[in-house]
């Protein structure tokens, strides 16, 4: 059995409902929409956030969730599929996960007006319900990808990135909405203030070591199914990129950032950077990172009960760092 499928086995049927409500959220009177939106709920991942809210709240809630649960799924599910809709927007990108994104099928004017279709759909879910609480974390949790996406880009002209920037970066870009969801799943239940700070904590975590197994996979090798030095041609400063610059002579140090800002297309010059980083400790130091944040996240929920949920949240966290794309 793949494992994600055995994550999901606690909250199989709470995810059936999920999927339901979800479809019945995006509902609107323009057919146009509803064509748009189906295609959107069809072409689903591995629905990874709205399982972190249903776990976290079974765990949290000694099993119980209630209609809030199902609400603050949704809400993030709906922001999140709307800045995705955005980004590939602003990325000019075709494709999503394997099939044609919006804007490659409708173009960039509807794909922008979907994806603000989307958004006032979560934020009016929150609303009508008096979510406020709820409400907030996905907000403070947007501002948030916001910024570390624009720090990226001021600091990708650069290339002066720090590993304490970095991890700015990376908190605000992907962890945020991880933290969001485990923060959603507490609150949710009404866990106390201190028990939702908590689970923010576990899913920042999650989602730092998440990125930096993302970095790792642009060194790995082509049996991972991800091609290669994706992010040295993107002008993207990685862990294990800023380990090699801070380790490296004056001289060699100059020839990598020379490397990434002028000759990122150069597949003979890009593979040369990644044989550099791979053989100057970059990977087995960011490899020691992740697995710092790994061991923090299990740390916070070792206090719980033994349950099913606990169990598939330990999962989830291994599933993190051991997962092949």
């Amino acid at each position: 059995m793949k494992i994600v499928s055995r994550i999901k086995i606690p909250i199989e049927k709470e995810m059936e409902l999920f999927e339901k409500k979800f479809s019945q959220s995006m509902s609107s009177k323009v057919s146009l929409l509803n064509r748009i939106t189906h295609y959107v709920v069809n072409r689903k991942g591995k629905q990874m956030r709205p399982m972190f809210v249903f776990l976290i709240a079974k765990m949290t809630g000694d099993g119980q969730i209630n209609d809030r649960t199902y609400r603050g799924a949704a809400v993030i599910e709906l922001i999140h599929t709307a800045t995705l809709v955005h980004d590939d927007v602003v990325d000019d990108s075709n494709l999503r996960r394997g099939f044609f994104s919006i804007n490659a099928l409708w173009k960039n004017k509807i794909a922008v007006l979907v994806g603000d279709y989307l958004l006032s759909r979560g934020l009016l879910l929150s609303i009508d319900n008096g979510d406020f609480d709820l409400l907030r974390i996905i907000s403070v949790a947007v501002r948030e990808m916001s910024e570390g996406e624009l720090l990226q880009i001021e600091k990708a002209r650069r290339l002066d990135i720090t590993e304490e920037v970095y991890f700015d970066i990376i908190r605000q870009k992907t962890a945020t909405l991880i933290a969001a969801c485990c923060a959603m799943g507490a609150q949710s239940i009404h866990a106390s203030e201190e028990e939702v700070e908590r689970m923010r904590k576990f899913g920042e975590l999650i989602g730092i070591a998440f990125q930096i197994k993302d970095d790792l996979f642009d060194y790995g090798n082509d049996r991972i199914g991800k091609p290669t030095g994706i992010d040295i041609k993107e002008q993207k400063m990685t862990l294990p990129l800023i380990y090699a610059l801070n380790q490296a002579s004056p001289e060699d140090k100059k020839w990598l950032i020379n490397s990434v800002k002028n000759h990122n297309k150069n597949a003979k010059r890009v593979k040369e950077v990644i044989a550099y980083v791979r053989n100057n400790g970059g990977l087995e130091y960011a490899i020691s990172r992740m697995m710092e944040y790994h061991g923090e996240a299990l740390e916070l929920i070792k206090e719980y009960p033994d349950s099913p949920y606990k169990e598939s949240l330990e999962l989830m966290v291994n599933y993190v760092i051991d997962r092949k794309i």
